[in-house]
């Protein structure tokens, strides 16, 4: 009995050249058929850029491999062991898998994150992505922007979350070190029906934190219930708390009204490297247990962590507002009604502040939306002037030809990551 609910199937005819940027182990040619098993959640960012590394793999070595997708292993934990398989690459941030897998007589190898204490990691062959360092770059990036106040949000403690675990500690570390204090939060685990429970707590955290304040999320979809709390709480993002999380996934990043700061890992050279040290271990069974930590590609900055120290309360409410409502089509009268002053009165405490206008900063938020969209995502020119809230494609086309001179398909064409 096979674990799968769907079947990939790679075979490679050519010759292909080595994976560019992972130097950790050799690749070797190989010619054996080989049936695999990926013990994954596919509802997982972090996973789904895994798989993508292995393909890398299969498609730069030639390898014969059946791959099949577990797309809800934790559901199969029992029949693991009577898998008919040549080898497994799980996940073993989740605990039950780990547990699994462990004591399996056929090769495995097993991705997650990384650990400080050797005994939190699974007695097989392991992937890692570096803990340790994602946090530390998202401390310091945090720090570049003149914060001296930090925080944590991250899972309750459970099997499943010593990743998170882990992060937390990392950043308590880092703080103690600098003299810095830091507040956690582990919170609830979210469901639909505890979710107003569970925002209403971290709600009550959020409003005790100091301004200015950085908080690290233990991932994006942390990241994203903080944001979306922020909102209901008027702690205003970034003037009071900048906001960062880890995996980088484009999915959630589409459900914020602030894009979101976020550490990418380098998901393609774990699974690359995931599957050559299985490939090893099924040619040579004897080999020797070994750790593979990955380092993250960096951070990705956001208006999240655009933070710039502002004074003046009114100018607080009124920039948290624009960053909210600006893609919305908000106008200067909307801002005015939420901050509850006159247009003088606020106008030139705005320009005190920000060195320009209202309308210039909703004219702004604007053109970074688009710009963003342009060069991070396939979406069309007239989805993105909807997206970006131009009234129409043409004003957008207009907008664009005074600020670059050219059209938004030349932006684009120029700036392409």
């Amino acid at each position: 009995m096979t674990l799968a609910l769907s079947r990939l199937k790679f075979v490679q005819k050519n010759l292909a050249s080595n994976h560019q940027g992972s130097t950790n182990l050799d690749v070797d040619m190989f010619s054996t058929r080989y049936s695999i098993t990926l013990l994954f959640n596919a509802n997982n960012g972090f996973n789904r850029n895994v798989i993508v590394g292995i393909g890398d793999y299969l498609r730069s070595s030639k390898v014969d491999w059946d791959v099949y997708l577990e797309e809800n292993p934790t559901n199969s934990i029992d029949r693991i062991k009577h898998c008919h398989c040549d080898g497994i690459i799980a996940d073993c941030n989740e605990g039950e898998i780990k547990t699994a897998v462990e004591n399996l007589t056929f090769p495995v190898v097993g991705v997650g994150g990384s650990y400080g204490e050797e005994s939190n990691y699974p007695d097989i062959p392991y992937v890692a992505t570096d803990n340790i360092e994602i946090v530390r770059i998202a401390y310091e990036h945090l720090k570049s922007k003149g914060l001296q106040s930090f925080a944590f949000y991250g899972f309750p403690l459970d099997e499943s979350c010593l990743w998170a675990v882990e992060r937390e500690r990392a950043l308590l570390n880092f703080c103690k070190k600098d003299g810095y204090d830091c507040a956690i939060y582990r919170g609830y685990s979210m469901r639909a029906d505890t979710w107003q429970h569970s925002l209403d707590s971290l709600g009550a955290w959020l409003r005790n934190l100091p301004n200015p304040v950085g908080v690290i999320c233990a991932n994006d979809v942390r990241a994203r219930q903080l944001l979306q709390e922020c909102v209901h709480v008027q702690k205003a993002v970034p003037e009071n708390i900048a906001i960062i999380g880890i995996d980088d996934d484009e999915a959630l990043q589409n459900l914020n009204r602030v894009s979101c700061s976020s550490v990418a890992h380098n998901c393609s050279d774990i699974g690359f490297n995931a599957a050559k040290l299985l490939h090893r271990r099924i040619e040579n069974p004897a080999l020797r247990r070994k750790i593979v930590t990955i380092a993250p590609r960096g951070v990705i900055p956001r208006q999240s962590t655009d933070f710039k120290a502002l004074c003046d309360p009114h100018v607080i409410q009124a920039m948290h507002y624009i960053r909210q409502n600006a893609c919305r089509g908000a106008k200067v009268g909307q801002v005015l009604d939420f901050v509850g002053v006159s247009r003088t009165n606020l106008e030139h405490r705005f320009k005190l502040e920000c060195g320009h206008s209202i309308h210039t900063e909703l004219h702004r938020q604007k053109l970074n939306r688009a710009c963003e969209l342009l060069t991070k995502s396939n979406m069309s020119s007239q989805k993105i002037s909807i997206a970006a809230g131009y009234p129409s494609l043409q004003y957008m086309y207009a907008v664009f030809r005074k600020h670059f001179g050219g059209t938004p398909k030349d932006y684009r064409e120029r700036n392409i990551q």
